[in-house]
């Protein structure tokens, strides 16, 4: 072979290393953009918080699809593998999630942060049955924390701290100012809901829902909880015969025509409460525990409870 083609070939296989070179660079960037700070939540009420809080400073990656239950949805081996990968992941607790949990303590024993938001919020406890209360899970923490949102404003400043703590790379300031921003969303959220439900006469401040769900809003805003289609805290239950009775002999003992289920379910809860009552019962939907998909009546935290408000002042103030 001659010098002048020996040389040509060694300019070759030096322009190939460089374009190479070249390419594993562009490849190890990309990898970068992919390799983002990451921060898993299982539900999405909690998502939805905790993407206010994170703002553009991390991946929010959340488990629970729109529409669905917490305390029924399962996660995929995706979604499992997620758990373990992440940087913080963020749950609800209390036996919210109950077919996820497993999956967060596997998390968590392999070395992940995990923080239980409705753990670290002063829970109340569900209470013996005579006035209303889940009999079977007396004395059991109640999960649902965020129909309180002077409690979901106390979460907002705990997950910062943990996202601050535990979230490599993300802005201190940035996540402070965020969670700030938020908290004042909330406290103007109170505020307004105290106003709406002071359109309700004390003689009507009286709760039925489909499940045990709004003890916290109850005791924040001055209600009392009469019953529920299903006395338990989980929808995963099922009424008796004898829990309908009794639950109809309470509503009419405190008078009240009124039932609030979820919005998933509403018609038929309202045939089985028309069947024991024999007569009507106004069943009205709400977003409980799940928010929905954007545009469709409760897309964000905030968006869910203002609806929520609004139908429950207004179906009382009118019963």
């Amino acid at each position: 072979m001659s010098v002048r083609a020996t040389t040509a070939r060694i300019r070759a296989l030096l322009l190939g290393l460089t374009g190479f070179t070249v390419l594993a660079a562009a490849t190890g960037c990309a990898g970068g953009v992919e390799d983002r700070p990451r921060v898993v939540v299982t539900t999405n009420i909690l998502g939805d918080i905790t993407r206010e809080i994170v703002g553009d400073e991390a991946d929010v990656s959340v488990l629970m699809k729109p529409g669905a239950d917490p305390h029924s949805f399962g996660l995929s081996a995706v979604q499992a593998a997620e758990l373990e990968s992440a940087d913080l992941v963020v749950h609800n607790g209390l036996g919210l999630e109950e077919n996820v949990l497993r999956h967060v303590e596997t998390a968590r024993e392999s070395g992940v942060p995990t923080f239980a938001a409705g753990e670290a919020v002063d829970p109340l406890t569900f209470h013996a049955g005579d006035d209303g209360g889940a009999a079977d899970e007396a004395g059991k923490a109640d999960p649902h924390f965020w129909t309180d949102p002077d409690r979901v404003r106390k979460a907002v400043g705990l997950i910062a701290d943990r996202v601050v703590e535990h979230v490599e790379g993300v802005s201190e300031k940035a996540v402070r100012d965020n969670a700030e921003r938020y908290e004042g969303r909330l406290a103007d959220l109170t505020a307004w809901m105290e106003t709406s439900f002071a359109r309700v006469p004390e003689d009507r401040r009286a709760l039925v829902t489909n499940h045990h769900v709004f003890g916290y809003l109850a005791e924040r805003f001055g209600f009392r909880v009469v019953g529920a289609v299903i006395p338990s805290g989980t929808t995963l239950a099922s009424p008796s015969s004898s829990d309908l009775r009794s639950l109809t002999r309470a509503m009419e003992d405190a008078g009240v025509r009124t039932v609030f289920a979820d919005s998933s379910r509403p018609t038929r809860l309202a045939d089985v409460l028309r069947h024991e009552t024999g007569g009507d019962v106004d069943v009205v939907p709400l977003y409980s525990e799940s928010l929905t998909e954007k545009g469709k009546g409760a897309g964000t935290y905030l968006e869910m409870m203002r609806a929520n408000t609004t139908a429950m002042a207004e179906s009382l103030a009118r019963d």
